[in-house]
């Protein structure tokens, strides 16, 4: 039996204090790391063990690379404005079982845009009241609009959240 199996039909949701979002990009030619506070988080399971809907939202206006001069850059309205826009979120518009989890697409909405993204949903330390979700995704953020020279920031922003689930009573 898979881990998708054996997740009960039913909504699942994020223990907020257990979930965690990072991401990597290139910053003037090395690898940047930052993380970002996860404040909501639910999927659905079909009976069948089918992922039926899956949606997320990060609080980009904590974000937090170790620098603080970085993260005020980032709040800019060239990066990330995030004094209009703090939030991300994603929805799921479609998925697929793949492997030990699932392949999934949907809609990232951030900046006052949105764009289609999809990742891949792994389930591991699974037992039977809780589970773990690890969700990774590559987002070329150009497709937000977000246009600084790829000298000073990389294309490709690789997301991973990890999340600790419990099935809703």
């Amino acid at each position: 039996m898979t881990a998708t199996r054996a997740l009960a039909a039913g909504v699942w949701q994020a223990d907020l204090s257990r979930s965690t979002a990072s991401f990597q990009v290139g910053n003037l030619g090395r690898r940047a790391n930052g993380t970002v506070p996860v404040t909501a988080g639910t999927i659905e399971i079909g009976p069948d063990g089918a992922l039926l809907a899956v949606h997320g939202t990060l609080d980009l206006g904590a974000i937090n690379t170790g620098i603080a001069k970085r993260d005020q850059d980032l709040r800019k309205p060239g990066l990330l404005d995030l004094d209009r826009h703090p939030v991300m979120t994603f929805t799921a518009t479609s998925s697929r079982a793949a492997g030990n989890g699932w392949h999934v697409t949907g809609t990232l909405a951030a900046r006052g845009t949105e764009t289609e993204l999809g990742g891949t949903v792994e389930v591991s330390s699974l037992d039977g009241r809780e589970a773990v979700l690890t969700a990774t995704a590559r987002l070329d953020r150009r497709t937000l609009g977000i246009r600084a020279p790829g000298f000073l920031i990389g294309r490709y922003v690789d997301i991973t959240v990890t999340a600790v689930i419990a099935q809703s009573a």
